[in-house]
């Protein structure tokens, strides 16, 4: 797996047990919709390959006027996870939908929660993985709505989506305009790729999340020193019990290997703490208080050594792993749920096209980390028998060139570890970039809360607004 891709794989997948039709809430706010399948075919681009599966979807037209002669459809781009979990935290399209009488459908990625198109089988075999792509997904939600259209006439089609669902949201305007009218891309890192930004942009954007915090970067200065710390401790045997004992760990550090696992599974929290740095209580990765980060700096507030960070880097571990006190130990293997991966999707793509190189240099409070192509290659070589493409993605999408495409906003909060690899200036007029300085991870797209900071409030104004006009101006 690349380095951090862990982070932005899991960022939004939660479990819920719902029903056919059932009622959601997220924020207080009920969502209701028909879970209905779509059948689809395995390879889109071979003539030759006859077989299909059921792409999963859920459906709600409880907002439509079905006396007017125009329906938009909001349509959100499912990305890495269950689409339960996707339109349980995407209030922000629900409550547009209501607004402009819209009808809502959130199309499962292939790969991800119901929608596996072999089954158990899935991730058996390595000849099963060649259907996991960008564009074997657009292709999905590309015939969803052409079969959507010809029974509903629903146009104009708007596209949502949030991270790599973002991600596809901007693609899917730009390869099937005659589809879909336009795209709200929320916190859509499609400049995160080789040649395009700084390998080290994510870590050094969760330093200063950290470093601002409180004064004089004490909490990320304290996270830095940590390492050679746990390092220190970890050299003995009396050290090893330490940790193990005193962290709670699930699984005792018993080598240099364990504590490897130790260390990614804590810079994993610390960019998972800032993606998800809302201003109210949430629980995507972990139950979290709001401003999980200052929460988590609160104990750091002065630099320390010696037992005396030991003692501050234990409470604010225990900010990720254990707020609630509910938590028994704590399982370094990974911070996410493993019940919430979506088998090795994530990392099949990762290993594909998805390859978006990162790195942690000497200026950041994580380890420092080069860039190893040949390195990550040979790891998903080892592991599924796949060589990645580079380039794969910005050939097929452009890169950093705009010029050509219309009818996309490009949203992104500054507070987001993933920003750096955002969209954050075009020379492209029909191209809209809303920058929302005081926003984590696509917190516009979640529903309206009282505690939204000014910021992000007239960013989903704009947005709505922008919306409302595409759909004006739409026509036959």
């Amino acid at each position: 797996m690349f380095i951090n891709s862990r982070v932005f794989a899991y960022y939004l997948v939660a479990i819920f047990i719902i029903a056919s039709t059932q009622t959601g809430c997220c924020n207080g706010q009920p969502f209701k919709y028909e879970t209905k399948e779509f059948e689809v075919p395995v390879d889109h681009f071979n003539f030759a390959v006859n077989s299909t599966f059921k792409l999963r979807y859920l459906y709600n037209d409880s907002y439509i006027d079905k006396q007017s002669g125009k329906t938009p459809l909001f349509f959100y781009t499912g990305n890495e996870g269950d689409i339960e979990s996707l339109a349980q935290n995407t209030g922000f399209m629900w409550e547009l939908a209501k607004l402009y009488r819209a009808c809502i459908v959130f199309a499962e990625h292939r790969y991800y929660g119901k929608s596996l198109p072999f089954g158990n089988l899935t991730f058996n075999v390595t000849q099963n993985y060649g259907y996991l792509s960008v564009e074997q997904a657009l292709e999905d939600y590309a015939w969803l709505i052409a079969d959507l259209q010809t029974k509903f006439k629903y146009a104009p089609v708007i596209a949502f989506g949030g991270s790599y669902g973002g991600m596809l949201s901007a693609w899917f305007r730009m390869k099937y305009p005659h589809l879909v009218y336009g795209a709200l891309a929320a916190s859509a890192p499609i400049r995160q790729f080789n040649g395009m930004t700084a390998c080290d942009i994510f870590a050094k954007i969760t330093t200063s999340v950290f470093a601002t915090t409180y004064k004089n970067r004490t909490c990320s200065d304290n996270i830095k020193k940590s390492w050679d710390l746990f390092k220190q401790m970890a050299s003995t045997d009396d050290g090893k019990k330490k940790l193990s004992t005193e962290l709670v760990l699930c699984d005792a550090i018993k080598n240099e290997a364990d504590l490897d696992k130790f260390f990614d599974y804590l810079e994993d929290v610390y960019g998972s703490l800032a993606m998800v740095n809302y201003p109210y209580s949430n629980d995507f990765l972990s139950p979290l208080p709001g401003y999980p980060v200052r929460q988590f700096c609160s104990y750091l507030q002065n630099l320390q050594t010696g037992d005396s960070l030991f003692e501050s880097m234990k409470k604010a571990i225990n900010v990720y792993f254990n707020f609630t006190g509910t938590a028994t130990c704590l399982n370094y293997n990974s911070a996410f749920d493993p019940a919430t991966v979506g088998g090795d999707a994530w990392d099949i793509q990762t290993c594909n096209q998805m390859v978006m190189p990162m790195c942690n240099t000497a200026d950041t409070m994580f380890r420092v980390k080069d860039w190893n192509f040949k390195k990550e290659a040979d790891k998903c070589l080892g592991k599924f028998h796949i060589e990645p493409k580079l380039n794969d993605i910005t050939i097929r999408y452009g890169g950093r060139s705009l010029r050509d495409t219309s009818n996309i906003i490009f949203s992104n909060g500054l507070l987001d570890p993933w920003s750096g690899g955002g969209v954050l200036q075009s020379d492209n007029a029909n191209i809209y970039i809303i920058i929302i300085p005081e926003g984590a991870h696509h917190l516009d797209l979640r529903s309206s809360n009282p505690m939204d900071p000014a910021s992000v409030v007239q960013a989903r104004n704009q947005e709505s607004q922008i919306i409302g006009k595409w759909i004006a101006e739409f026509h036959w």
